[in-house]
Formats: structure tokens, sequence, C-alpha cells
């Protein structure tokens, strides 16, 4: 499973924390892995570690993400873009393997292929200003 593959697992997961209880998350995340083909135990002990790590940073990312997009706050924001966006923020602060041009570039591929007609020109405008004016 390359990369882009493995980013769209742990956006589908932070996508499915915004429906479920913390409490219920881990057999959620279970049943998530179960139903994939060919996954090996590294592969899903790498997005299970990278989840968690966004899923702690929660509050500080939804913070750059208020700050940085004007008149979108996060709790306007659909979920899904929501969560793209909070996984490329994430790689682009604290990720040193993935560089920001390359965070930027996955994020609006996922959001072509998951979001919704304007997603991909809102994600690009938020993290492009995210990169030029906080790293």
């Amino acid at each position: 499973m390359g990369r882009r593959e493995m980013r769209e697992h742990i956006f589908k997961l932070l996508f499915l924390n915004e429906f479920n209880g913390s409490e219920e998350m881990p057999q959620q995340i279970q049943l998530y892995f179960d139903g994939l083909e060919d996954l090996s135990p590294m592969e899903q002990t790498y997005m299970e570690n990278k989840y968690a790590k966004i899923t702690e940073k929660l509050e500080e990312l939804d913070s750059i993400l208020n700050e940085k997009s004007a008149g979108w706050k996060t709790k306007r924001m659909s979920k899904v873009d929501l969560n793209i966006l909070r996984l490329a923020v994430y790689e682009m602060k604290y990720d040193e393997d993935v560089p920001v041009k390359v965070a930027i570039n996955e994020a609006v591929e996922i959001s072509k292929s998951f979001g919704g007609e304007d997603s991909a020109s809102f994600v690009n405008g938020i993290l492009g200003k995210i990169a030029r004016e906080s790293l």
C-alpha cells in the first residue's frame, strides 16, 4: 500500500471520529481495518499511530485553522474538508517525512476524491495561507 492510499485511510479514520465517541473509536478502527484486504501489520500500525498523533493535537490543529481561514471557522466547514485540513496541517507542522508541498498536494487530491465541488480550491487556499504565514 502506498503513502497516498494510507493517507486516505487516515483521513477516513479522522472522518469516522466525527460520528463516534472516543470510547467507540477503538472498536470502529478495528472494524475498519478488518474490512481492508492485503493490509500488513506494519501498515496498520503506521496508520493507527498517525491517527492517534493527529487526534492528540486536534485542538491545536483546529486553532490554526480557525486563525487562518477567514470567515470559515472549523464549526462551519464540511466534515470532509475539515478532516482533510487537519491531516494536512498535522503533516505540514509535525511530520518531518512529508514536505509541505507534498502535504498540500495530497490534501488537494483527497479533496477532489471525497470533497464537494469547491473543496479542492478551498483546501488549497487555506493550506497555502498556512504555509506562507506559519512555516
